[in-house]
């Protein structure tokens, strides 16, 4: 069915009115070009690589297009420049957020010390409350104390990264995380504890360890006449603290990351509420981030409204900004300023039409990269003879038996012609009606480079060999 459907010729192609141009990931770095009709929102064609020749030689052989939907590359826009330059350029708002927010990221990256102010303020221990024991240093807090004593050594002089680098033959990576850190604790590896169903109870848990029960067993069992679902494995590695004289662990938020930061300024209304409060601590703390904070929204109420009048304004705000990233993009928008006031206020975007090609587009990895996918397994034959059947359970070497010896003894009592038309051997009669093969002289017996046992005498000796059965 396939091999047919492959065969129909497709339809004659009619030039849309307004096609939309996108780029994806083949494989590796190599990327392609992919045509849709905005109308339809169906795929029109593609090409390997994203070039503005191709484009425009496509878009001189099929006249007609008065709007092309593109995202930022200079590439097609200069392909539709000189393929349609009466066509009007309309920049795709998807494009857009996702430069801002690279952007945005490259803002939280630099103020990655300001992150922890996030996390919410501890609360000071009460009056006359008995205070935990400090937990002791384990070897990957002695390491990294002794690796940021080293690094800071060296560094503190006024040296690069690179010279620190390469003196103590560290990386580079490792040298800049060590440099940057004010006290050794932030860079020993101790990962945020996650939240488990057991967190409701460990103040119960406390409190009858102070009284002294110190049975997990029974500890348990109290707990799941409270409605404690997990099992017992858990309260007893909760308590095992507890018998080395430690704290309870409990549960401790990490600071975000770049990213997250990026997306929750990114995404301000959608936000849940603790991560709202998470968010404006951190705007509160660091004057950078409210401020691109503040541009973001004011480019989202723009795209909300439709109204492209501020949009000067807008990007002469973000040149005085002192932000860099920003300013560069700044730069690159007053370029393709016309696109971007037509992708603004222009009903038809590119983003709609994303979804004919979602599985070019899911296929990239994050880094823009392909997933290499398993390829398809080949056909099934259905010419292949039956599989030969396997000897019984009698035989005291249980395998597979080759086709000449079912052969062999299908036919043990059969006459040679009725051997030849079963190895498929041709045969002619010849002088005296005894038949040979075609081909050979008289008095020589049948023969087959495909069948090495082909006269009665072999498969009668073969067949004696095996025995009956």
């Amino acid at each position: 069915m396939l091999s047919q459907l492959m065969r129909m010729p497709l339809p004659a192609l009619v030039t849309p009115r307004v096609p939309g141009v996108d780029d994806f990931a083949l494989y590796g770095d190599t990327y392609g070009t992919l045509l849709v009709d905005a109308t339809t929102r169906l795929p029109l064609t593609l090409w390997e690589g994203r070039d503005a020749e191709q484009l425009g030689r496509w878009l001189r052989q099929h006249p007609g297009v008065e709007v092309v939907c593109r995202d930022g590359s200079l590439a097609y826009r200069q392909g539709i420049t000189f393929g349609a330059p009466d066509a009007l350029q309309v920049g795709d708002c998807f494009h857009l957020w996702q430069g801002l927010s690279r952007q945005v990221q490259k803002i939280t990256s630099a103020h990655h010390d300001c992150l922890p102010a996030a996390l919410p303020e501890p609360e000071p221990a009460l009056a006359g409350a008995r205070m935990a024991p400090a937990a002791p240093e384990t070897p990957a807090d002695r390491h990294a104390r002794r690796l940021f004593e080293a690094v800071h050594t060296v560094a503190d002089t006024g040296r690069s990264i690179s010279s620190v680098s390469r003196e103590l033959g560290l990386d580079r990576k490792t040298v800049r995380s060590y440099a940057r850190a004010r006290t050794w604790q932030e860079v020993a590896r101790r990962l945020p504890r996650r939240t488990t169903t057991l967190d409701p109870y460990l103040n119960y848990l406390q409190q009858r360890w102070d009284e002294g029960e110190h049975s997990a067993k029974t500890l348990h069992e109290e707990l799941l006449v409270k409605g404690y679902p997990g099992h017992y494995q858990r309260v007893k590695m909760a308590v095992a603290p507890l018998r080395r004289g430690l704290p309870l662990d409990e549960p401790r938020e990490r600071p975000p990351s770049p990213r997250e930061a990026a997306r929750w300024i990114i995404s301000t209304p959608t936000i849940a509420p603790h991560t709202a409060q998470r968010l404006q601590r951190l705007l509160d703390h660091c004057p950078e981030l409210q401020q691109t904070h503040h541009l973001v929204r004011q480019f989202a109420a723009m795209l909300a409204s439709r109204d492209a009048a501020p949009q000067t304004q807008w990007l002469d705000r973000l040149t005085t900004s002192g932000l860099s990233p920003l300013g560069g993009m700044a730069e690159a928008l007053r370029v393709g300023q016309h696109a971007v006031i037509q992708g603004i206020t222009h009903p038809l975007q590119l983003g709609r039409q994303r979804r004919p090609h979602h599985r070019c587009q899911a296929a990239e990895a994050p880094h823009g990269r392909t997933r290499r996918r398993r390829p398809p397994p080949p056909p099934r034959r259905t010419d292949r003879p039956p599989t030969p059947p396997i000897r019984g359970s009698a035989d005291p070497q249980p395998e597979m038996i080759s086709g000449y010896e079912n052969l062999a003894r299908a036919t043990f009592s059969s006459t040679p012609t009725d051997l030849a038309e079963a190895a498929h051997i041709p045969l002619v009669i010849g002088e005296g009606g005894r038949p040979r093969a075609r081909g050979a002289s008289a008095g020589q017996a049948p023969a087959s480079a495909s069948c090495p046992m082909t006269t009665s005498a072999a498969l009668s000796t073969r067949a004696e060999r095996l025995g009956p059965g």
